[in-house]
């Protein structure tokens, strides 16, 4: 027995207490770490819903948030077992390189789609101009922004590009000017026409008392006087205020005998 007892590895009880409890303190932290996550997860989906985020992209970036966080705990608790996990991070840092180099024009989309939909320039609805189109936004997706023009055509925008560029939002601050210009002769009475055209818009029932209407001349022309007709409406009556003030125009200014030339050149011939 004395021959066989002297091959037994005499245990190290420090080592295998030392090990419990490194084990017992990982699993704590899994555990903590677990409904940690859980909890921050969930208030932060109840942040979301208050302040009427996208709820096309609401589970997906809860879902983006709780997997990293998951990720980055299962990482510490391995290092706490004594588990190497500087090359695992590597691997794990280097995939991530290559996916965002090979998407990197869709990531961009998408990250651009979050912004918007976080910080919320314009909305469905909208009345918009960015990447020199202008129209409805009908609908925002993740990757791209979606607008109906006035010629009813269908635009569709990557997400990037509208984030890095610039934004005009004319249902914001809910009313719009319209920007009209129509030309008198220079023979005709200037303050006529501006209380014809001014008589105009007051009648019209989708031009806003406030601001007031404004006429005034714009330009000294070859063959004209050039107006500014200048009415405020809500922009969902834009295009109706656009068409109707320029024909309803036209024709209160022939009723006064107010002329609107065409454009025309006089010619002085020489003699010899």
């Amino acid at each position: 027995m004395e021959n066989i007892e002297q091959y037994i590895p005499q245990l190290d009880w420090n080592m295998i207490l030392g090990y419990l409890l490194k084990g017992l303190g990982a699993i704590l932290t899994l555990l903590i770490g677990l409904r940690v996550i859980k909890i921050v997860i969930r208030f932060l989906s109840r942040m979301m819903e208050k302040r009427n985020y996208d709820p096309t992209l609401r589970p997906f970036l809860l879902n983006l948030l709780s997997w990293t966080l998951k990720a980055m705990l299962f990482i510490s608790v391995a290092s706490m077992v004594g588990i190497q996990t500087t090359s695992f991070v590597a691997v794990i840092g280097a995939a991530g390189l290559a996916i965002g180099l090979a998407l990197q024009g869709t990531l961009s989309n998408f990250a651009g789609g979050a912004l918007l939909m976080i910080f919320k320039p314009y909305k469905a609805g909208d009345l918009i101009e960015a990447q020199g189109h202008l129209g409805v936004v009908k609908e925002i997706q993740i990757f791209t922004t979606i607008l109906t023009s006035p010629e009813n055509k269908m635009i569709i925008i990557p997400n990037g590009a509208i984030s890095n560029g610039d934004i005009t939002n004319y249902s914001v601050l809910g009313l719009i000017r319209v920007d009209l210009t129509m030309g008198i002769s220079y023979s005709a009475s200037i303050d006529d026409a501006k209380r014809v055209l001014l008589e105009v818009m007051t009648q019209h029932d989708k031009v806003l008392v406030e601001p007031a209407p404004f006429v005034g001349v714009v330009e000294l022309a070859d063959s004209s006087v050039n107006l500014a007709v200048r009415p405020h409406c809500k922009p969902e009556h834009y295009w109706d205020v656009y068409f109707d003030i320029y024909e309803a125009g036209k024709k209160a200014l022939d009723a006064h005998n107010i002329e609107i030339p065409f454009p025309q050149i006089d010619v002085h011939m020489a003699k010899n």
